[in-house]
């Protein structure tokens, strides 16, 4: 990773987590890689899943516990001939911010961990409320058929790419193209571009 573009700061990284409803989980057996989408939550550090008790995901994860996990959040997609009038593909990019973790899963066998898990899950995927908590004994038997795992994180990074390794002409080709184009995603890009512009 170009040193220009890694991200370090934890609250800033915390937020695209916070922020993104599903990742993608990485597992490997018999050195055959299987990735799945999956709704997550970050707690205390950890990134947390659940799901069924049975099934590819948990035969997996018996088998070889080590993971990995990625989140990325897409901005504009870059053409071509929005930093470059010399007719060449080379140019074409997308700017985003992406986390990539790696670690070992464990299983969550504590009842009141699992509480305070799908606690967390339930507050970042329906933050309006409009439910019973889920320390209510109506959730036990539903909480105890449900498998809850984490992925223990050993390594993480950040790269968060905005321009930022491009000279001034061509990065001010790109905010001008996409003024002109001027979806909301290009709003968007265009504030992170020049945040991490100026920064760098």
């Amino acid at each position: 990773m170009k040193k220009i573009f890694e991200i370090t700061d934890k609250e800033v990284i915390k937020e695209v987590l916070d922020n993104a409803e599903y990742g993608t989980l990485a597992l490997c057996e018999d050195n055959k890689p299987y990735n799945v989408p999956i709704n997550f939550v970050e707690f205390n550090g950890n990134i947390y899943f659940h799901g069924a008790k049975q099934g590819k995901k948990i035969k997996m994860i018996n088998e070889n516990q080590y993971a990995s996990f990625c989140v990325v959040e897409s901005y504009s997609m870059i053409q071509s001939y929005f930093s470059s009038n010399d007719n060449l593909a080379c140019p074409a990019t997308q700017f985003f911010k992406s986390i990539i973790m790696e670690g070992k899963i464990e299983f969550v066998k504590d009842y009141d961990e699992k509480v305070k898990m799908l606690s967390a899950m339930m507050e970042k995927l329906q933050p309006e409320g409009k439910y019973k908590p889920l320390s209510e004994d109506v959730y036990e038997k539903a909480i105890n058929a449900t498998e809850i795992y984490k992925l223990v994180v050993e390594n993480s990074g950040a790269k968060f790419k905005f321009g930022q390794h491009l000279n001034e002409e061509r990065f001010t080709m790109i905010i001008k193209n996409l003024e002109e184009r001027n979806n909301e995603k290009d709003r968007l890009t265009i504030e992170l571009m020049k945040k991490y512009f100026d920064e760098k």
